[in-house]
């Protein structure tokens, strides 16, 4: 075990502690095991809290030479980003809402003014909610109907249970109700005298609806529905037209959705469908017509409609193909909007309820970009918001007139430090896998780089979600340095529909990871860059793909970051006690009663296969409270590089102690620590700062 004197003369070197279990006839060891605290999540054991803050005092001691290139970055960083900011404001009832940062502010504060003219008025002051605090989050956030009252919730040690209180914004006074360990959002109903939220259990699963009426104690909340498969969470909404609460239970890949009146949250519930498994919906309602976006018939969704008095009854409106990917629907009350991705890039359609065959388009004005309805919290709107964005256009709002079919900008995001677009160029490449698959990436580059130059590829491929080609202002510090920034849309994501999440999931997970190494090779063999001179990042899921690929192709990569990776898999998914172990079985296998996905998942869960080899320079960030990836997932793997790797490159461990899976909260503060993320990889590609 590290004492404080060994980040002077070398790395902490964990103890080994002999352990083992087996499974299917398997026998492992685990030799850093007990760096989970018995405890958890109480994080009390001084053997490992010694243990993390050595290797916290090696992070400081290694970067320590770096501090003036951290500080450099961070300011130009910081200087691209309008300080003193809001949001275009936007009317939901008889008031204007919008956001604003005040110069120098961590946090946001959220304000309104009525429709027909009056004084500003705070309404929420995050600011003053994260006073002398460490670590500060705002979960949910909604006004009930009449514009009365406040429902908000918080986080401030980042365990993601949240506090939920209730602010009268009449007198500004809290109301005495407070709600702890929530993790859900929270639903006015009952004419605004109610509120619907969901409970994070001891494993922080959400498996319940639970209704609150003001003034009545927490003894006297209502549970509306209780879930008893531990894999599936519980979440609630409202409809568009706000008539209906939607009571929704699901896990990755099975769902099921109860309407109740929103009035009346204590009447009788109807069920749309009962589960079956591999089936997806989600639900909406107008005019006694419910509106179901279904993977049903086709992987990639249809629209089907349904009487609310035989909810079950599903009719195609329109219907799935593999071209088109309908990944959600908003009702409004004259038209409806469907959105979805054709060949990976996004599309907005306005269609009318009265004539199916008349379809509208949303045209934007880039090859590649990505973009999506925003904040459009009214039935009826003639105009709708929108966002925007490419790999080289900063964020934009849009108001889009539906009769008029013309886009208004409202809001293009400032850059104060300055910003000319025609110095970068971007492109959508596609690169032919080792299956022969074509595998997407956007890159992102100075259009004055010559040559093969360092490349940063950055990579998540998990759980259908996309990596959109988006704008990022700190991503300017490593392209203006000479660095193309390339995406790789691997598969395990949805980028080019369900077909493409599935394709890395389960028994192809490894394809994942794959995809990832042939892109690099791709990008190298197109002459963007060299091997050894590419650096690459990712985190949680993204962090495991990172664990895999450095155990694989080592060579490839100069600079490696993994953010709160997921990298003991096998041993996280025998776990049933973990928070998302029972839920997350869908995505990866369920190790405990098959033997295929325990073989599997140990083939390539980076910390089993760790081995005596070369790795590249790594930098791997944890948080103590992180429910999602636990501490000693990176702590154990970190220890285990160092027990086994055969080089002298850098391996840094930074765990956050006050901070969960987000890494720390304040704009500031996360940007210092992609300032971090920066300077290392700057460091060991050997770019001047």
């Amino acid at each position: 075990m590290a004492d404080s004197t060994q980040t002077l003369i070398g790395p902490p070197l964990a103890a080994k502690k002999p352990h083992s279990f087996t499974h299917h006839g398997v026998t492992l060891t685990d030799d850093y095991a007990w760096l989970r605290d018995p405890g958890y999540p109480q994080v009390t054991d001084k053997e490992v809290i010694a243990h993390l803050e050595a290797e916290n005092r090696w992070f400081e001691a290694r970067m320590a030479d770096r501090q003036d290139a951290i500080e450099s970055l961070f300011r130009e960083m910081r200087a691209r980003i309008k300080e003193a900011d809001k949001s275009v404001p936007q009317k939901d009832g008889d008031w204007l809402y919008w956001i604003e940062f005040e110069e120098g502010a961590e946090y946001k504060k959220w304000w309104r003014r009525p429709v027909g003219g009056g004084e500003d008025e705070l309404i929420l002051d995050e600011v003053a909610l994260a006073e002398g605090k460490e670590y500060f989050r705002l979960g949910a956030i909604s006004v009930s109907n009449n514009g009365r009252l406040l429902a908000y919730a918080f986080d401030d040690n980042g365990s993601e249970r949240y506090t939920a209180r209730i602010k009268n914004l009449e007198t500004g006074e809290l109301l005495p109700d407070e709600i702890p360990g929530t993790l859900s959002a929270l639903v006015w109903v009952g004419g605004g005298k109610g509120l619907v939220y969901s409970l994070a259990n001891e494993q922080w699963r959400t498996d319940n609806a639970r209704l609150h009426w003001l003034g009545d104690s927490l003894d006297k909340d209502v549970e509306l529905y209780h879930e008893d498969d531990e894999g599936f969470r519980v979440g609630s909404s409202l409809s568009s037209n706000e008539k209906w609460l939607m009571i929704c239970t699901s896990d990755h890949e099975t769902s099921e959705v109860r309407l109740i009146s929103a009035d009346d949250p204590l009447g009788d519930q109807i069920l749309v469908k009962p589960r079956v498994k591999g089936v997806e919906y989600d639900v909406d309602e107008r005019e006694g017509v419910l509106y179901i976006h279904a993977n049903d018939t086709h992987e990639n969704f249809r629209l089907a409609t349904a009487p609310l008095d035989h909810p079950g009854d599903w009719t195609t409106l329109i219907a799935g193909t593999d071209e088109f990917y309908l990944t959600g629907v908003d009702l409004f009350r004259d038209f409806y909007v469907i959105e979805g991705r054709r060949a990976g890039l996004d599309q907005i359609e306005v269609r009318y309820y009265d004539d199916p065959a008349r379809v509208e388009p949303i045209a934007f004005p880039e090859a590649s970009y990505s973009a999506g309805l925003s904040d459009n919290p009214e039935w009826h709107m003639d105009k709708l918001r929108l966002s925007y964005e490419s790999m080289v256009s900063p964020a934009t709002t849009y108001d889009y007139d539906v009769k008029g079919r013309s886009l208004e900008t409202l809001k293009v995001q400032e850059i104060p430090s300055g910003y000319d677009a025609s110095l970068y160029a971007t492109e959508r490449l596609e690169i032919t896998a080792r299956d022969g698959t074509a595998i997407p990436v956007s890159v992102v580059y100075r259009r004055d780089r010559t040559g093969a130059g360092p490349l940063h590829l950055y990579g998540y491929g998990a759980y259908g979600i996309a990596i959109e080609p988006g704008f990022s202002t700190t991503r300017l510090s490593l392209v203006d340095r000479g660095f193309a920034f390339a995406i790789a849309h691997i598969r395990g994501g949805d980028d080019l529909g369900r077909a493409w999440y599935k394709a890395g999931k389960l028994e192809r997970r490894t394809n994942t990871f794959n995809d990832f190494v042939d892109v690099a090779r791709g990008l190298v063999e197109r002459g963007f860059t060299a091997p050894g001179n590419i650096s690459i990042s990712g985190g949680s899921a993204g962090g495991e793909l990172m664990g895999a690929v450095i155990n694989s192709d080592p060579e490839l990569y100069g600079a490696v970051v993994a953010h709160v990776p997921f990298v003991d898999v096998l041993s996280t998914m025998l776990d049933e006690t973990l928070p998302l172990t029972p839920g997350e079985w869908p995505e990866w296998g369920n190790p405990v009663e098959d033997k295929s996905a325990f073989d599997l998942i140990l083939s390539y869960s980076p910390y089993d296969q760790v081995k005596a080899q070369g790795y590249p320079p790594i930098m791997v960030t944890a948080g103590l409270n992180d429910p999602r990836v636990t501490y000693w997932e990176p702590a154990k793997w970190v220890a285990k590089l160092r027990e086994l790797k055969t080089d002298g490159h850098e391996l840094i461990l930074k765990t956050n102690m006050g901070a969960g899976h987000g890494g720390k909260s304040g704009r500031f503060e996360s940007l210092r620590e992609t300032a971090e993320e920066f300077a290392f990889i700057l460091w060991q590609l050997g770019v001047e700062v």
